[in-house]
């Protein structure tokens, strides 16, 4: 209800413009879209509870499938579009998805996964681009959502609980099978409310008015949490206009800058380094630009100066923490062997445990890892290697997964990861712990080097050693490679480096 009224306030305005086709709706057409896309699922026979699958890039149409699905009493389960057939149908079956949107592009892929599932699934299409013809046997989604005839009267409002799953996104990965994460409309809404908090003295986003519209530029992929909900639904209460891209790529990510004037930026650690050495930035891309957050992964001090030095009017704040608990948050830091799981005090390091409304319900169809992610009192164990300091401010040190034991030591990937990204020769690195029949594990690193440049591995693993503890030195070598394997926001797949240096 909060969206028919807002858009009722600021209808005239934009919501979402295609970056790449200029494509766009405003408030007004959005809110018709989504309530015919609703009234046309019920008249299918889709009922309350049951899944539909948004399976796209970031495009104008995706909050319109969403939260059209969502108007009819749907779930909403988001699907990475470059994903093949194989992982598609896998996350079909998982979620028990009946229906599906894509594009016209992934359209045979899609049809081979539902056809994988065994299962009558049926498929909607997105025509990105007026020449795209509708494949045979998709549904048109621009008829689905088309308001014209609609008797909105038909609608049957869905008696949906706050408790009741409203998203199921995927997890990335990293570390096994993507898992489905249940998230209700309490979750949801919570999120989007601490959002609306200062980050230090900043407003990430101000309220739309007559004269005054946030722009924000949205490569991260709203198929992933991070996209869905801090850049696209927590983004709707304040009137923001969205600019979609559906991939990064640097020329059209500055072209939409300099056209639509971004004010607001939702990056990733990759994502700065790579417009920190772009030699095409320039001013008309960055002058616009009032706040840019950056999430997902670490990002090193010098790989943060090295963008702000190119985009003058920025400048980023709390480079070493994360900050304080959001609003309506408990955080605790426990040590691992504390079975009382009792908070530890300050500059204590052990795992992050957070408590709040925006904690997910569970995972889906996974009883036992929602058990031991999930404790009886309402923590939620992060996996995250954490402390705080006098201020109350967190700080991650690094994944409880992801952690080297060398001689019984723990080693921090993330640590020997920036060493190497700030050496002159080296345009990216990761680490992982290989078996060692003395030591247990130790440090072997994947670099990519910097346009072809000339580095040895002894000379890099000199560099680390003059910079770290014994233990922590590159033992386990350093393996030159073409590209560091990453998830869509930027999170290091060590998981396919293992198997890399196993095979």
């Amino acid at each position: 209800m909060w969206m028919v009224n807002l858009a009722r306030s600021i209808e005239t305005k934009l919501h979402v413009v295609c970056g790449i086709t200029d494509r766009q709706y405003t408030y007004a057409e959005m809110r018709d879209n989504c309530a015919a896309l609703a009234v046309r699922l019920q008249k299918l026979g889709y009922k309350q509870g049951q899944t539909l699958a948004v399976c796209l890039p970031n495009l104008p149409e995706f909050p319109i499938a969403a939260l059209g699905a969502l108007e009819a009493g749907l779930v909403v389960t988001t699907v990475n579009p470059i994903y093949t057939p194989d992982e598609i149908c896998r996350q079909l079956v998982d979620a028990d998805a009946q229906f599906v949107v894509t594009t016209v592009d992934r359209f045979d892929a899609l049809k081979e996964a539902c056809a994988l599932t065994k299962r009558s699934i049926r498929i909607a299409t997105v025509r990105h681009k007026a020449t795209e013809a509708l494949p045979e046997g998709a549904i048109d989604f621009a008829e689905l959502v088309n308001p014209h005839g609609v008797d909105f009267s038909a609608l049957r409002r869905p008696n949906v609980s706050i408790e009741d799953i409203a998203f199921l996104p995927y997890s990335s990965g990293t570390t096994g099978l993507p898992k489905g994460v249940q998230l209700t409309h309490r979750n949801i809404t919570s999120n989007c409310e601490m959002l609306k908090a200062k980050s230090g003295d900043v407003c990430i986003v101000e309220p739309t008015t007559d004269n005054f519209q946030d722009v924000l530029p949205c490569v991260l992929p709203f198929f992933h949490i991070y996209g869905l909900t801090v850049t696209l639904l927590s983004k709707l209460q304040f009137g923001c206009k969205i600019v979609t891209l559906p991939r990064f790529h640097p020329d059209s990510f500055l072209n939409v800058m300099a056209k639509h004037k971004g004010t607001v930026l939702h990056l990733v650690p990759p994502i700065i380094i790579i417009l920190g050495h772009h030699d095409k930035l320039q001013s008309r891309h960055t002058e616009s630009i009032r706040v840019v957050m950056s999430g997902a992964a670490p990002m090193g001090t010098p790989d943060a100066e090295r963008f702000t030095a190119r985009a003058p009017g920025v400048e980023f704040q709390e480079l070493c923490s994360v900050g304080e608990p959001m609003p309506n948050t408990q955080a605790k830091v426990v040590d691992l062997s504390d079975p009382t799981r009792t908070g530890l005090g300050p500059n204590k390091v052990g795992e992050l445990l957070v408590r709040g409304p925006q904690i997910m319900r569970g995972y889906h169809n996974r009883k036992e890892a929602t058990e031991e992610m999930l404790l009886e009192d309402g923590w939620l164990r992060t996996g995250d290697m954490a402390y705080y300091d006098e201020n109350n401010h967190f700080y991650i040190t690094d994944r409880l997964k992801e952690l080297i034991k060398v001689k019984g030591f723990q080693v921090p990937p993330a640590e020997l990861e920036e060493l190497l990204r700030d050496h002159p020769k080296v345009a990216d690195a990761a680490v992982i712990g290989i078996p060692h029949p003395v030591n247990g594990e130790v440090p072997r690193a994947f670099v990519v080097a910097k346009n072809g440049t000339p580095v040895t591995e002894k000379e890099l693993q000199e560099f680390v050693a003059g910079k770290v503890a014994s233990y922590k030195r590159l033992d386990g070598g350093v393996e030159f490679t073409d590209a560091i394997p990453k998830s869509a926001t930027g999170k290091i797949l060590r998981r396919e480096l293992k198997v890399k240096y196993c095979s």
